[in-house]
């Protein structure tokens, strides 16, 4: 069966920084679960071969285990843990980042009718479903190339958009497809997370973001909930509260001015949002982070 395959190719070819000798291509083990961790979902095909993984965005919980796969369209602020992995049966997993250009070119070699729907509005951020046998199977395929050095520069990229075509013409084919397209709803709410994001510390106006995406203000809040399953001011307080994480994992001794730098006026309320993210306050979680080194934070899969 593919996934028997996939999930010997997964535990042989595992790495601890889940990288591989193909670009954008991840291989997860996980032998202990481990509190949840937050962490950014990249834009990513995701396939669980053993084991489960739980992934908070907002006020949704996706769980995804053996033979399903998930498909984070945005780059979006998750808190995921795996679940019943063990040295004995590690949880196992392979991802793949979606490249919208590649999509696009996918596309564009599709015949009139040979595509699915597409909606008005944009889709979620993040969507789970049953993997078909040809998906594995092509999975499978991509990561037998790990041992065949010679054949990967010429038939890894056919099987990497065997697999894009596979989830253009699957269950979450709608929402990959709007990836490639670059005047989709989803497009233009990833051009306002990148927004954000770059711009996380800076205080903004809804309206100035909705019209940077091309939108009115009802139809942006009402995507932007719908893709990211949180209001844009609560997306920007989980990017700061991320990057405050990192920054005290080098700045340990500095809360207030780590406070400041990603965007508190007011330290009260730094400490307070902080605990209320992680559990602890960020002193606490700062010495933590001194003594032990900031947690790794889980990456799809």
């Amino acid at each position: 069966m593919p996934l028997d395959e996939l999930r010997s190719l997964l535990a042989r070819h595992a790495r601890p920084d889940w990288t591989t000798a193909l670009d954008g291509v991840f291989v997860s083990r996980v032998d202990r679960a481990a509190p949840p961790a937050p962490s950014m979902s990249g834009t990513v095909l995701a396939v669980i071969a053993q084991g489960a993984k739980h992934l908070a965005l907002g006020d949704r919980i996706h769980e995804y285990g053996a033979g399903q796969y998930l498909v984070a369209s945005v780059d979006l602020p998750v808190t995921g843990r795996f679940a019943g992995a063990s040295p004995d049966r590690p949880a196992l997993g392979f991802g793949m980042a979606l490249d919208p250009a590649l999509i696009a070119e996918v596309l564009l070699r599709a015949g009139p009718g040979d595509l699915p729907r597409v909606g008005t509005g944009a889709a979620p951020g993040i969507a789970v479903s049953d993997a078909s046998e040809e998906l594995i199977d092509a999975v499978v395929r991509l990561l037998r190339l790990l041992d065949r050095p010679r054949d990967r520069a010429v038939l890894a990229p056919l099987v990497r958009r065997e697999i894009l075509w596979l989830l253009i013409t699957g269950d979450q084919g709608g929402t990959v497809r709007q990836l490639g397209l670059a005047d989709s709803g989803l497009s233009h709410i990833a051009r306002a997370v990148r927004w954000i994001r770059e711009n996380y510390a800076e205080p903004f106006r809804v309206e100035e973001v909705a019209r940077l995406s091309g939108m009115s203000v009802s139809a942006f809040h009402r995507n932007f909930r719908g893709v990211t399953a949180m209001s844009p001011i609560q997306f920007q307080k989980q990017i700061r509260l991320q990057e405050a994480r990192l920054l005290l994992a080098t700045r340990p001794r500095d809360v207030a001015g780590v406070g400041h730098r990603v965007g508190y006026d007011s330290p009260s309320q730094f400490s307070r949002e902080y605990r209320r993210r992680f559990g602890v306050p960020p002193g606490e979680d700062a010495a933590r982070l001194r003594l032990s080194g900031p947690a790794a934070a889980p990456a799809l899969p």
